[in-house]
């Protein structure tokens, strides 16, 4: 079926406005400050193949890898009926890390499948050792809480959540936010199906794919041949090993090749990511180097093979813990791509971000005898561009949270804030200089509680890109006293926690 671009154009937006909706769904209703303030979520609309159709623009690192999650809830139940929902969050059966719980609806119209839509969520502690389930130095996916394999969401299945959480009340909460995500999303995919047909809509989702794909295709016959490499490292895994790397071997040609083999093996610290991260940062990097108005589905990445080996860093086996894989190893093999493309189109790539997520994770009771569980990521500076300075205090690359607004961090949580604001000075120079990282500083009030801090960037800062100077490395300190990247300790209360983030690295034509 022949379909003009106008009808095109309208199709693509309308299945992007329900992975819209579906995330406003979410944000108001959830119960964490971490979905409803920072929007720490995404959601997207899938074919009845499981292929993306449609998402909306939330967070890289879910999104990337949202596809695995579908397939696996495809795999384990492949007769789903109409209510049902999937849960999972199994790093090594679809997910990424035990915070990020998925669920996945099948949508049906006229008894006939239509496609899938999905969310995924931050939830702030699932368990495990430390308050927030990514514990500093865990060598084992058990110590970072309750593993969910693909498995039919009902009341047991929330029971078990509830138990394994220090903040029961909100994950119950969260979890029916997720559902009524999914709900509203199978209603509006419905409505578009009854409004254009089913085979109408569906030729619509095969058309946009193969649009997508010849856009991408175009855009890559303007880059060179050849082949590039570049490593970097991670500085430490929180267990005892440092400068770990991450190996790209850039090939471009007829499509690219991301190959990621040769990177470290995996190590005893949490930094270990799955191959799905991995799969993720390869498209957030080819969605940056292409227009922006090419519609972001299954058709995009046709032309992207990622290349990984088991039991390295960036594939790692079970029981490896991963769960500052998801957000900072994410963060290293976005740069180590960026910099294999730097060298092949220096005037298309700006130099490094922040490159880390910065994790704030404190959990404890506050003066009333009362669980809480807080997760933040901060912003930092991004890189400069061929274009122009790269912002200051922004989340960048693979994380697209909102912050906590101080208002609703002093509400929900017994802390006071000292400072937030810009760090002055910490982009790297260039003829576009990076952007500034920013300073966080608050008291912890409660009269006792669990710190984890997992950073990147505190031993080498963001590279710059042509002769233009790094970004400034990021510090953590407690109570004045810089401590390490990677750390869990029991606090008291009016203990002062600071999180100076890094800036970005300068741009500068030319070496």
């Amino acid at each position: 079926m022949s379909i003009d671009p106008i009808t095109l154009e309208i199709l693509r937006h309308a299945l992007e406005g329900v992975a819209d909706e579906m995330g406003a769904v979410l944000k108001r209703t959830a119960y964490s400050p971490n979905i409803k303030e920072r929007e720490d979520f995404s959601a997207a609309v899938f074919s009845p193949d499981g292929e993306l159709v449609a998402q909306a623009e939330h967070i890289p690192v879910h999104l990337g890898s949202m596809p695995a999650s579908v397939r696996a809830a495809i795999d384990a139940f492949p007769h789903l009926r109409d209510g049902d929902q999937v849960v999972l969050n199994d790093p090594f059966a679809g997910g990424t890390h035990l915070n990020d719980i998925t669920l996945v609806a099948p949508v049906f119209a006229a008894d006939r499948l239509i496609g899938y839509v999905a969310n995924r969520a931050h939830h702030t502690d699932v368990g495990g050792s430390a308050p927030g389930s990514i514990p500093a130095g865990a060598t084992d996916i058990a110590q970072e809480g309750m593993r969910i394999p693909p498995t039919m969401l009902g009341d047991d299945l929330v029971r078990r959540i509830k138990e394994a959480s220090r903040t029961p009340d909100e994950r119950e909460g969260d979890l029916h936010a997720q559902s009524g995500s999914n709900a509203r999303g199978s209603a509006r995919l419905r409505e578009l199906a009854v409004q254009w047909t089913i085979d109408g809509l569906l030729d619509a989702e095969r058309a946009l794919a193969d649009y997508a794909e010849t856009r991408v295709r175009t855009a890559l016959a303007e880059l060179p041949r050849g082949e590039w490499a570049f490593t970097d490292y991670l500085d430490d895994d929180g267990a005892g090993t440092q400068d770990i790397a991450i190996r790209c071997t850039l090939r471009i040609g007829e499509g690219i090749d991301v190959d990621l083999s040769e990177s470290d093996p995996q190590v005893r610290g949490n930094v270990n990511s799955v191959a799905a991260v991995a799969q993720s940062a390869a498209c957030f990097v080819l969605r940056c180097l292409v227009p922006q108005d090419i519609p972001v589905n299954a058709g995009c990445w046709r032309v992207l093979r990622v290349i990984t080996k088991d039991g390295t860093v960036v594939s790692a086996r079970p029981p490896a813990a991963v769960g500052a894989g998801n957000v900072e190893t994410s963060q290293r093999i976005c740069d180590a791509i960026f910099g294999a493309f730097a060298q092949a189109v220096p005037t298309l790539v700006p130099a490094a971000s922040q490159g880390t997520m910065n994790n704030v994770l404190i959990g404890g009771t506050d003066g009333r005898g009362r669980p809480f569980s807080y997760y933040e990521t901060i912003a930092g500076g991004a890189g400069g561009t061929p274009w122009g300075d790269g912002a200051s205090g922004v989340h960048t690359n693979m994380t697209n949270t909102r912050n906590t607004p101080i208002e609703a961090l002093e509400h929900a949580y017994p802390f006071r804030a000292h400072r937030y604001e810009l760090r002055e000075g910490s982009g790297g120079a260039g003829e576009h200089r990076g952007g500034d990282g920013v300073v966080r500083e608050m008291e912890i009030l409660a009269p006792d509680a669990t710190v984890t801090l997992i950073t990147e960037r505190r031993r080498r800062g963001p590279w710059g890109v042509g002769g233009g100077s790094d970004g400034a490395p990021g510090r953590n300190l407690i109570d004045g006293a810089e401590v390490s990247p990677k750390v869990t300790l029991d606090v008291e209360s009016g203990c002062v926690v600071r999180i100076e983030t890094p800036g970005g690295g300068g741009w500068r034509a030319g070496s």
